[in-house]
This record gives structure tokens, C-alpha cells and sequence, in this order.
């Protein structure tokens, strides 16, 4: 009789089976994390140290900057590469007194090098607190000496400033507010630059030649050119100036910005002759600056303020370079700037500023419907009909005045080789005569218009 009954051995529970596939899949994950970890390095997993390192000098120093976005062990190799003596000597060239290389630009090439490498140090440290980010910096470019505030022999024929400037500008963008002033206050510290300042501003204008000359350099180089945002540049130049007092901002605005000359540095060229447009340029487009709307911390008040201690730095300007840096400074602040001396009741004051204007339109070849308009525009801030008509006859004083003593200087016989007096009455003698011309036309039109 066939037995019907089942199989007598024990079956094993699918459920067993399910916790021991389970526990096989733990085991396989750990395993593939590891792999994971040493895959970061892709093939160059099988490459030496040393011969990594060999590989990324046929790499240009932007395509490493691609590398170090790989992962983090990537960028940690990289950074050891950075710190060793043939990853130093390969990305922080020094030749900036070699100004003509082959085949380029004067200067192009390496400055074009450190932007790629303040590139490189911007994502090599991507993780880092700004903090340690900037000791880094400091850590790798520290053995450069150009990049210091009093490091190179010879400032006027060396890129490394500017160089230094670009790295800083690539580093740092996009960085907000409060990491900047992180980066100043950094950088003040590395070059002790509150300290020189105050050094300069507080002697005697030329005393120290050499060291306005190198803060000059510095500011401008390293903090404000090269920026490509207004924002950008009137944050930097704000961090500069509102540590002082007005007095103070002067000066050291005029250090920075005014003519240089190279018998007598930078303080007797607004004193001593007119000044050309090119020499004002620099002063003129950083009060625009500082007037923008972009420029938070200043109020309208402050910049004409600045200007206005301006004109007396180090002594009192002649007045045809103060007419011309208004008129360089554009239409608004040339308005709030005489309009301010008419509320104040400066009418004389006022008035010769006025000729001047006219005179720097005739020199400079401006059109002087522009004088005619702006005088227009400050008639109407003075209150009463009187005071508009006494600054009006203060106008004609002054241009009268002023041409007697011009020709008396010319019937006096006292002429330099340029014979600069007579050509000085020539251009005044003109500049009245079309500024009035201007005004009959003006006068003629409103006439034809009211028949």
C-alpha cells in the first residue's frame, strides 16, 4: 500500500532565507561605500602621488580649478599639490618687472594668471568659514613680496599689486556684505594700512612722498579697480574713507585720486596752474561714485561736504580747477554744490565760481548754453528777486575784475615762455562773449515766443 504521507525532513522557513539576503545586501552596501570613496579619485586611483602631481602640469591652472570641483578628495590632493615647492613655483609667478613676454601683451599674461588662480583658491576652499579661507590665502601668497604693501623696491614698474588686486576680486565675488568686510579688515591688518594712513594725513603734505605714493598704489591696485560693479567699487572705496574725519577724507581721497606730478608727488599741481581733464578724471569719477545712489552710506550732504574740503587740500585750489573737477563731476553735483553756496548766502563766492565755469566751457570746448542753463537753475534757489539780482551783478563784477587784472598783468610785461597771461585774457575775453551771446539768444527766444 503506497503511504501517502509527506517528505520527513524539515523544511527551512522562507523567511529565514529573506533575513539572511537582507543582512548579504548590508554587507554589500558597506563594501560599495568604501569603493565609492576610493572611485572620488577615478582613474587617477591607480596614478602614484608623484605622478599626479606630474600630470597637472600639462593642465592649465584654470583647468585645475575644473578638477578641484571633482569631489573633496580631489580638491585635498590639490591643496597638497598647492603647498609643495613644484606646485608653488608653477602657479605663483613673480616676474611682474617682466612686463613684455613673448608673444603677448604687455603685462596680459600674468594677470591673466592670477585671475585663473584666485579662481582655483576659490573652490579649492569652497567649504571653508571665510575666516579659514582667508588665512589660507594669506598662507599660500605670504612668501610674495610684491603683493605686500611695502614689499617691492620699485612700485611704479611692477604688476604685483594689481595682480594681487585681480585674485582678490575673483576670490571674493559674490561674496556678501559681511564676508567683505571680513576680507578689509583682513587685509588692513596683513598691511597695516589704518596705521600708514594715519600717517599721511596727519603730516605735513610731501613728507612722506614715497609712502603716500605706495598707499596710493595699494588702494587702487588691490581694493578699487577691478571691479566691474559700481556697487562693488563704492563699498570698497567707502571702507577706505568713513573710518576718518571729513578733513581726513580729503586728503587721503586726494592721495589716491588727484594729479600726480613728478617733480612734487601729488599736492602742488591743483595750486600752481590749470590742470588738465585727464589729471581730474581719477577725483572726479570717484565723487560720481560716492554721490550714486548705490554709495548707501553717504548722503548728498557728505559728498558736497568732501568736495568742498576738497578744493582746500592742501591749500586753496585756483579756481579754474575747481570749476573743472565740478563740471567732470557731472551735472548734479556741480548744481548741489553752487546751490548750496547760494542758500548760504555766498553770492560772491558764487559768482566768480561762475566765470570760471564759463571759462573752463571756452578752454575745454564745452557748449556754453550749458553755463547759461546751470546759472539759470541756481537763480531759482535764491528766495527773493533781490538776492537773484545781486548775484547776477556779482557775476558781471567778477567778470570785469577779473579780465582788469589780466590785462594788467599782460601790460605789465611779466610773460612766461608760453605767454600763458595773454592767452589767459584771450580765452576769458572769448568766454564772456559767448556766455553773453548765449543769454540774448536765450532772451530773444523767450521774446519771439511770448508775441
Amino acid at each position: 500500500m503506497t503511504s501517502t504521507a509527506g517528505p520527513r525532513y524539515t523544511l527551512i522557513p522562507n523567511q529565514k532565507y529573506r533575513r539572511s539576503n537582507r543582512r548579504s545586501r548590508q554587507c554589500s552596501n558597506v563594501l560599495d561605500t568604501d569603493s565609492q570613496s576610493l572611485s572620488t579619485l577615478g582613474y587617477f586611483q591607480t596614478l602614484p602621488l608623484e605622478i599626479f602631481q606630474m600630470v597637472l602640469n600639462y593642465l592649465s591652472v584654470k583647468d585645475i580649478s575644473v578638477l578641484c570641483m571633482v569631489s573633496k578628495t580631489i580638491t585635498n590632493r590639490l591643496i597638497n599639490y598647492i603647498s609643495t615647492s613644484s606646485g608653488n613655483r608653477r602657479l605663483l609667478l613673480q616676474d611682474f618687472h617682466n612686463l613684455e613676454l613673448p608673444g603677448k601683451r604687455e603685462g596680459t599674461h600674468i594677470l591673466e594668471h592670477y585671475k585663473s588662480l584666485g579662481l582655483l583658491l576659490k573652490r579649492c576652499t569652497l567649504l571653508l568659514p571665510t575666516k579659514d579661507r582667508l588665512k589660507y590665502t594669506h598662507k599660500v601668497l605670504s612668501e610674495v613680496s610684491c603683493f605686500k604693501l611695502n614689499g617691492c623696491p620699485s612700485p611704479l614698474h611692477c604688476l604685483g599689486l594689481q595682480c594681487y588686486g585681480i585674485f582678490l576680486q575673483i576670490l571674493t565675488a559674490g561674496w556678501d556684505e559681511l564676508e567683505c568686510h571680513r576680507v578689509f579688515n583682513f587685509l588692513c591688518e596683513l598691511s597695516n594700512l589704518p596705521r600708514k594712513v594715519q600717517t599721511v594725513v596727519s603730516s605735513k603734505p610731501g613728507s612722506a612722498r614715497k609712502l603716500e605714493l605706495r598707499i596710493r598704489l595699494y588702494c587702487r591696485s588691490v581694493l578699487l579697480n577691478h571691479w566691474i560693479h559700481r556697487s562693488d567699487s563704492a563699498f570698497w572705496l567707502t571702507r577706505i574713507l568713513k573710518p576718518w574725519p571729513m578733513v581726513n577724507q580729503a586728503r587721503l581721497l586726494y592721495i589716491i585720486f588727484g594729479p600726480v606730478s613728478p617733480l612734487d608727488g601729488v599736492w602742488q599741481k591743483m595750486i600752481e596752474g590749470p590742470t588738465d581733464e585727464n589729471s581730474l578724471k581719477g577725483l572726479a569719477d570717484a565723487i560720481k561714485l560716492l554721490y550714486d545712489t548705490e554709495a548707501r552710506e553717504w548722503t548728498a550732504d557728505d559728498v558736497i561736504s568732501l568736495v568742498d574740503e576738497l578744493s582746500v587740500v592742501p591749500r586753496e585750489w585756483l579756481m579754474e580747477n575747481n570749476a573743472r573737477l565740478l563740471i567732470l563731476s557731472g551735472n548734479n553735483i556741480c548744481f548741489t554744490f553752487m546751490a548750496s553756496k547760494a542758500v548760504n548766502g555766498r553770492a560772491v563766492e558764487l559768482a566768480t565760481l561762475m566765470v570760471f565755469l564759463t571759462l573752463v566751457c571756452e578752454k575745454d570746448l564745452y557748449c556754453m548754453d550749458w553755463a547759461v542753463k546751470m546759472m539759470q537753475k541756481v537763480c531759482k534757489v535764491f528766495s527773493t528777486p533781490g538776492e537773484r539780482n545781486n548775484f547776477l551783478q556779482c557775476v558781471e563784477n567778477a567778470f570785469a575784475h577779473m579780465i582788469l587784472d589780466m590785462l594788467q598783468t599782460v601790460l605789465s610785461g611779466d610773460r612766461d615762455e608760453e605767454d600763458s597771461s595773454f592767452l589767459n585774457l584771450f580765452h576769458l575775453v572769448n568766454a564772456q562773449a559767448n556766455f553773453h551771446k548765449e543769454i540774448l539768444y536765450l532772451t530773444m527766444r523767450s521774446t519771439s515766443d511770448t508775441v
